[in-house]
């Protein structure tokens, strides 16, 4: 019998952390709702509705904010979601630089902190610069560390789900022996979440960006690597071992670079930061300086400069044979470019789809949009921090257990 009421117990605890969760994303999607609407939706009982509000109430993650509309009766009290209860920390590790973001609980970038590093052969001083900034942000808006609710963490490297601290010695070598989650929970003493940039790139859209409509959505990064996340049905699709979108390693000239990879002629070899900033170095000279840069050929291009705009449609040309195959594999709805480059929009966008017209189905180029992100460079940064709240929305427990708001 006693066994049989542990049961009990345990099933009802569990049926309350469910209804809780359920609520919780209700109210934050709709921003403001009515209890009597909640139960509604739900076909929970107004009293077990109530009861969850004041419960979310107490935790700080929702209030009432006033009246709402009456529908022949009494004007119903909305309930609206605490956007600033709380705040989410979003590091990027990329190739060569570290950005933090502090962010609410919408995806608002409260403060940021950037920093040049040379990321792929250097952990510990990459590791100390992210730690620096994340206290830098922390610092800029007073707030404790205890309103944090977790970090998360992109890196350039495929991230298996089985060991999602460590990178990929293939690619990251200097990282072999480095557990980037262990070292940030160590170092923060909050949930650390890790995953690769381009995944987190395809998050931040889904949630803020070109596919905040529900569409299924494939993110491109476009810097030193070349990378894309995908979004299918609302969730980032990693596959079997986390290596899901590493487009930038497959391979389009046979005859082409050798990777770091150890195959010929990968997409990133030819329109990767490097690829394209030598290509530059070729074609657009030193002018008595230091060799072109991304930004020099970003500028060049606006400027009506022929040697970047020549880069650039081969940029297009060669990405193209990586989206068709992308469009008859995958048929998302919207493929969204992000990076640096990307920033040039049309004149990288009209080759891109040019070339991808000669090689999708006509009716998988019909139903996709090919659009650079608004999102801008810090997109990837807020991903980060969205990995937290997407945890946190999906597991309530994440949620720090007393509401502290920002420090006096």
């Amino acid at each position: 019998m006693k066994a049989g009421m542990a049961v009990l117990t345990v099933d009802a605890a569990g049926m309350r952390a469910q209804n809780s969760g359920l609520l919780l994303n209700m109210i934050w999607r709709e921003r403001q709702i009515s209890r009597a609407e909640i139960a509604r939706r739900t076909e929970l009982s107004p009293s077990t509705v109530s009861a969850i509000v004041a419960d979310l109430e107490q935790a700080g993650l929702v209030r009432s904010i006033g009246a709402g509309v009456s529908r022949g009766g009494r004007r119903p009290t909305l309930i609206g979601f605490c956007d600033e209860a709380f705040s989410l920390v979003g590091v990027e590790l990329g190739a060569s630089h570290v950005t933090v973001v502090l962010t609410d609980l919408r995806g608002r970038v409260r403060t940021q902190s950037k920093a040049s590093h040379a990321v792929r052969g250097d952990p510990e001083g990459s590791l100390q610069k992210a730690k620096e900034l994340v206290q830098e942000c922390l610092d800029a808006e007073r707030v404790p560390r205890r309103s944090v609710v977790g970090m998360g963490v992109a890196v350039p490297s495929p991230v298996h789900p089985a060991s999602p601290g460590k990178m990929s010695p293939l690619i990251l070598p200097a990282w072999k022996h480095v557990d980037v989650k262990e070292w940030f929970e160590t170092a923060f003493d909050m949930p650390v979440f890790v995953d690769n940039d381009a995944n987190l790139g395809a998050l931040s859209e889904c949630f803020w960006g070109a596919g905040s409509g529900g569409e299924d959505l494939t993110y491109i990064k476009l810097a030193t690597g070349i990378g894309a996340g995908h979004i299918i049905h609302g969730d980032v699709y990693r596959g079997a071992g986390g290596t899901a979108g590493e487009i930038g390693h497959i391979a389009v000239d046979s005859n082409g670079p050798l990777c770091v990879c150890g195959l010929r002629g990968c997409l990133v070899t030819l329109i990767g930061s490097t690829a394209l900033t030598e290509r530059a170095r070729e074609l657009m000279g030193t002018r008595g300086r230091k060799g072109p840069t991304v930004r020099d050929l970003v500028d060049g291009a606006r400027a009506g400069d022929a040697a970047a705009k020549t880069i650039i449609d081969g940029m297009g040309a060669y990405l193209g044979i990586a989206v068709g195959g992308l469009l008859n594999l995958l048929n998302p709805a919207i493929v969204v470019l992000g990076g640096e480059i990307s920033s040039v929009g049309e004149m990288l966008l009209d080759p891109l789809r040019a070339s991808v017209r000669q090689r999708a189905l006509s009716v998988s180029m019909a139903e996709t949009r090919i659009v650079t992100s608004a999102l801008g460079e810090r997109a990837i940064a807020v991903g980060a921090a969205t990995l937290v709240l997407q945890a946190a929305l999906r597991d309530r427990s994440l949620f720090p257990t007393q509401h502290v708001g920002r420090s006096a």
